[in-house]
């Protein structure tokens, strides 16, 4: 996949957006030292070019009840680009995957996975990693403590002015 190519502008816009996304659009105007109008125009076009995929706000998961975080190592039964995306399309399905990574490796996909209690885990493993599901097998890794979680990506080189 080709890179979009992104001015001062642009990722003058999107650094901000990504430290705050309820900015207002005026504000946001006056920050990168451009017209509302123009601000506008180039978020419409970084989101058409699907360079910003989305505006979120991020929960605490442990305060909402979902405290355990796995990193879940799945190796498939069978490989073909049929069950890739068989697999792929099962785990956007699942609001417990929070994120599914295809890698290279020992196993074929690396899953962030989230649950309220272990065995609210037991329980999705057992529904998702059984052989309707073309798993050969899985290794479940427990996230004790996080020291730093970011969505920010940076978007400079370093000693680039920001």
């Amino acid at each position: 996949m080709a890179s979009v190519m992104l001015d001062r502008y642009d990722r003058q816009i999107l650094d901000a957006l990504q430290d705050d996304a309820t900015v207002p659009l005026r504000e946001l105007a006056e920050r990168v030292h451009l017209s509302v109008a123009t601000c506008q125009r180039r978020i419409a076009q970084l989101r058409a070019s699907g360079v910003l995929l989305k505006q979120v706000a991020i929960v605490d998961r442990s305060k909402v009840g979902r405290a355990l975080t796995v990193f879940v190592s799945v190796e498939l039964a069978a490989q073909n680009d049929a069950l890739l995306r068989q697999f792929e399309l099962t785990m956007q399905a699942e609001p417990e995957v929070m994120a599914c990574y295809e890698i290279a490796g020992e196993a074929d996909f690396l899953l962030i996975v989230t649950a309220t209690s272990m065995e609210a885990y037991h329980a999705f493993t057992r529904r998702l990693f059984s052989s309707d599901n073309n798993v050969r097998n899985f290794k479940s890794n427990f996230a004790m403590h996080c020291a730093k979680f970011e969505t920010k990506v940076p978007l400079y080189l370093p000693g680039e002015a920001g």
